[in-house]
């Protein structure tokens, strides 16, 4: 006999916190393909029911709501996590508990867990192209700037060595700011800076305090065309908090932007819009938290349960149509094949996308063979 009780599935991103803004919009990708779903019947005609809480931006909440969505709440899949330190809170929970989490942020890569899909870049997938470009346009001189937790020091030093790589490379600069640094934390930093005169920034710095460093940057009187701050944690959401006069002319490197010319990214983002307006401004985090329910609700189907034995041989080698293109996760290492593209921001609070690809790239977490000047990485200038 058929099933027709409702599949009950983990949401863990937070309404709250300093990552709340970024998070909010991850929560609402994940709801969007949920409600997509379940209008067309659901899996297999069971309605997917989602369990929320707000980890309010805190790890040691993150690992305790896993458990207790695991425990108490009977789910056996989570969708959640910004943060690489709140990823590395659950991911010791749904292993010790045999459960799945699918993980829709970027990040610094070195890592693959059997109990994990990642849909977020890689390394070789932002970072590798963010370096590239930003060297060949502006110069080799870095400096980096980041939030203080495991992503932004990780990251920060595979741009180091990517940087190293060019002729006249190097890293002239290295600081990092609490998680909820406000404008007056970063006024040393943006004197050092001027100090050293960088070719580029290179930012890792997340959530709110996102928007106070490009506004102490345009107050400190810097310009972005002669000294721009790159970022891969930028996304349309930040934009919206700092206002586009602020951010434009800054760079940033993400699979996906709002203003992808595709069909299909046109398509969605009006469908979302009609159902939750236009307060949520989606971003590369909102996409993969979008698709990503879309690949797990396929693998069910295909499976006929949501038990992670059963389930992972349907999603290794699955592919979806999302907006930024065919994605595909990579049965090897449980990352997804990406379109890695540059955007410069605009006064519209959008991304000018100045550069794609025009393949999906392979990921590879652990940088094993992608450096600077690999060909299966290069990307081609966008007609503007």
């Amino acid at each position: 006999m058929a099933h027709s009780d409702p599949i009950k599935v983990g949401v863990l991103y937070s309404e709250t916190g300093v990552t709340s803004s970024i998070e909010t919009s991850q929560r609402y990708g994940t709801l969007f393909a949920i409600d997509q779903i379940n209008e067309a019947g659901g899996i297999d005609g069971r309605e997917i029911v989602p369990v929320l809480y707000d980890p309010r931006s805190e790890p040691a909440r993150y690992a305790a709501l896993a458990e207790k969505l695991i425990t108490s709440d009977k789910v056996k899949v989570i969708f959640g996590c910004y943060m690489s330190s709140t990823r590395k809170a659950v991911l010791p929970v749904v292993e010790r508990w045999n459960r799945l989490l699918f993980y829709s942020t970027l990040y610094e890569g070195f890592e693959c867990s059997d109990h994990l899909i990642y849909t977020g870049a890689a390394p070789n997938q932002n970072s590798v192209q963010l370096a590239e470009f930003m060297t060949s346009t502006f110069g080799p001189r870095v400096y980096l700037i980041g939030s203080n937790y495991i992503y932004p020091y990780e990251s920060n030093r595979i741009m180091a060595d990517l940087v190293s790589q060019c002729p006249g490379g190097a890293k002239v600069g290295e600081q990092y700011v609490p998680l909820d640094a406000t404008e007056k934390d970063f006024k040393e930093v943006l004197e050092d800076i001027r100090n050293v005169q960088p070719d580029f920034i290179f930012s890792t710095v997340v959530g709110d305090a996102t928007q106070s460093f490009y506004r102490a940057y345009a107050n400190a009187g810097f310009d972005p065309s002669t000294m721009p701050i790159g970022s891969l944690t930028t996304s349309e959401v930040e934009l919206a908090q700092m206002g586009g006069d602020v951010a434009a002319g800054h760079y940033t490197s993400a699979p996906y932007f709002q203003s992808i010319p595709r069909e299909a990214n046109r398509a969605c983002l009006a469908k979302f819009r009609e159902k939750f307006g236009d307060a949520i401004a989606p971003n590369a985090c909102w996409e993969a938290a979008f698709f990503q329910v879309h690949l797990f609700a396929q693998a069910m189907a295909a499976s006929g349960s949501d038990d992670i034995d059963a389930l992972m041989p349907y999603l290794l080698g699955s592919a979806f149509e999302a907006p930024q293109g065919m994605i595909r996760i990579e049965a090897s290492n449980h990352h997804a094949y990406l379109y890695p593209r540059i955007g410069r921001a605009n006064s519209d609070g959008q991304f000018t996308i100045v550069r794609e690809t025009r393949e999906s790239v392979y990921p590879d977490p652990y940088l094993v063979t992608h450096a600077l000047g690999d060909s299966a990485l290069q990307m081609t200038p966008v007609e503007t």
